[in-house]
């Protein structure tokens, strides 16, 4: 099944037109499905835009397919607000880690393999971007969602000031995974498919490590406030995402102070 070039046998995308500087080109609503099988997986349905719902229930139907179970990724809305109505448009449960966003369906645990209609899916808990970020991996097509733990271009915000170490030993073992498993593509929640996975891997984790040189490089330049961090390290950024790059300084300072790595009188 191919949906807007996915790429992969067993998943297809219909993209949410809610493009912005948080969401790229939109987020990516993912539909898996076992070839030849009826039943069909959702991932992240996305915010409550009616239209998109509408979309990728009749793509489903129109394919002479049933959604069987919805999975959100983690918790922010563009990914998740529209997953109410789109239970009751299809009458499939929704799975997720987070308990307030389930609707008739229940937790997912690391590990945990699903079965759906032959489909195989693994839960990967990735916590960083959120404290709930899952991804999961279609081993039949060595293949990983990554919800928004990794994008198909630029990087991803840290929500949380703790969640910078977790989002580190994320990358970690998606990077070891690729390896272990063969993996060829990584299908994000906002951007194009990555067809070059260890090395998108790579040059996320080399981005982290060299942010925390430039944030100690700032400190060690007399800033001391986080505002003062992200005038220096980030030069360039718009008024428009300069609270990602606030947050994102945050978990940076708290990762390095909870490593010893960081002078004292620095704002944490």
């Amino acid at each position: 099944m191919r949906i807007d070039g996915s790429g992969t046998l067993r998943a297809g995308c219909v993209l949410c037109p809610n493009p912005g500087p948080m969401t790229l080109e939109g987020t990516n609503t993912w539909i898996l499905r076992e070839p030849g099988a009826r039943g069909v997986v959702v991932v992240d349905p996305g915010p409550h835009d009616e239209r998109h719902l509408e979309r990728v229930a009749r793509t489903v139907q129109e394919q002479g397919a049933q959604v069987l179970m919805a999975i959100l990724t983690h918790r922010h809305p563009d990914h998740t607000e529209g997953a109410r109505y789109f239970s009751e448009l299809t009458g499939a449960p929704v799975h997720a880690v987070d308990p307030d966003l389930r609707v008739g369906g229940r937790g997912l645990t690391d590990g945990e393999v699903l079965d759906v209609d032959g489909l195989r899916l693994r839960v990967l808990a990735t916590p960083g971007h959120t404290d709930d970020s899952i991804c999961l991996l279609v081993e039949a097509d060595g293949a990983i969602l990554t919800g928004d733990t990794v994008l198909g271009h630029g990087s991803t915000v840290i929500d949380g000031d703790d969640g910078l170490g977790p989002y580190m030993e994320s990358l970690y073992r998606l990077r070891d995974l690729v390896r272990e498993e063969q993996v060829r593509t990584l299908l994000p929640g906002h951007g194009p498919i990555i067809t070059t996975p260890a090395a998108a891997l790579d040059s996320y984790i080399d981005h982290r490590e060299s942010r925390l040189g430039q944030v100690l490089e700032a400190v060690a330049a007399g800033a001391v406030r986080v505002e003062e961090i992200v005038d220096r390290v980030y030069p360039d950024i718009t008024e428009q995402i300069r609270f990602a790059a606030m947050s994102s300084v945050r978990a940076q300072l708290r990762y390095l102070a909870v490593n010893g790595r960081l002078p004292d009188g620095v704002e944490v």
